[in-house]
């Protein structure tokens, strides 16, 4: 594959994830069968490893597995509180008989366009950077899915050029129509000022009535310093840091991210660490610590 269709590798540890966890974890709550389709052979080997908790005796390789092993425990319990936001917003918007629109911001490899059912009414526009959404159609076309939703829109929006607003109305994103805005994995790699334009841009293009969920991390010394290390480990092993391109740039305090959108007219409905949500579901988690620091937020546009 040309380099300029590659995913981030990010999206790529986050579908990893994800296919570690279906079927293991949560189960009955959790589920993603899309996850190991979009992934290549290469990248499924330490999924494979993980569900069959056998850990690699080469320390190197040992360091993908515990990445991957411990982003499945994060990815059960925050799916499964996004994907109940996104249907709970969409029996509201059934209720109000209005038209549901989904989008979703910084894609990734996200497959929610083709394994939510919930969706089969509802449009769902996927942001992304363009190279990024060329990986994505590449990997979605070789794995053959079928589409869950009433339709997915590739909405390819470079923030150093290109109007958030401008590129969805392109797509066919309609402004009038309340929208459910899925802003996962996205938060930490963005500057304060970053975060607070795309809520603003956000916020411009809703309906009142529209839901904006956030995924974000809170400032955590034990995370950072466990990043610290897996960056460190992999110098050591002269390997890749997938931190370089893609460094974490910013955390956020509950009541300063809830202060943030209240200035642009949402309000917090919950917000929840992904411990307490991975607890609720029986999911057994090792690093609690860390799992403590992610944060789901649902809120709502005034109307």
């Amino acid at each position: 594959m040309d380099s300029a269709r590659t995913a981030s590798r990010t999206a790529v540890l986050v579908c990893q994830g994800r296919a570690a966890a279906n079927g293991r974890l949560a189960v009955g709550r959790f589920a993603d069968e899309t996850a190991m389709s979009l992934l290549q052979d290469g990248e499924r080997l330490v999924v494979d490893g993980v569900r069959s908790g056998s850990p690699p005796s080469d320390w190197r390789e040992r360091l993908d597995y515990e990445l991957v092993q411990a982003t499945a425990e994060g990815m059960a319990p925050r799916t499964v509180a996004i994907d109940d936001a996104i249907e709970e917003a969409i029996e509201e918007a059934i209720e109000a008989a209005s038209a549901a629109q989904v989008v979703v911001l910084g894609a990734g490899l996200d497959g929610r366009a083709w394994r939510m059912t919930s969706l089969a009414e509802v449009d769902v526009y996927e942001v992304d950077h363009p190279a990024s959404q060329d990986a994505k159609r590449d990997r979605v076309a070789a794995a053959g899915l079928t589409l869950a939703s009433k339709s997915v829109t590739y909405a390819p929006v470079d923030f150093s050029r290109d109007r958030l607003d401008d590129r969805l109305a392109a797509a066919g994103h309609q402004r009038g129509e309340p929208t459910i805005w899925v802003w996962e994995g996205v938060v930490p790699y963005l500057s304060g000022g970053e975060v607070a334009a795309t809520v603003s841009a956000l916020a411009g293009a809703s309906a009142a009535g529209s839901r904006l969920i956030v995924q974000y991390q809170a400032p955590s010394l034990v995370a950072s310093t466990g990043r610290l290390a897996i960056r460190g480990m992999n110098r050591l092993a002269r390997r890749e840091d997938m931190w370089t391109n893609e460094p974490s740039r910013s955390t956020w305090k509950p009541a300063s991210i809830a202060g943030l959108l209240a200035r642009n007219g949402y309000q917090v409905v919950r917000d929840d660490n992904l411990l307490t949500i991975a607890d609720e579901l029986g999911v057994t988690a090792t690093h609690r610590r860390s799992l403590s620091a992610g944060r789901v937020l649902v809120s709502d546009l005034d109307a």
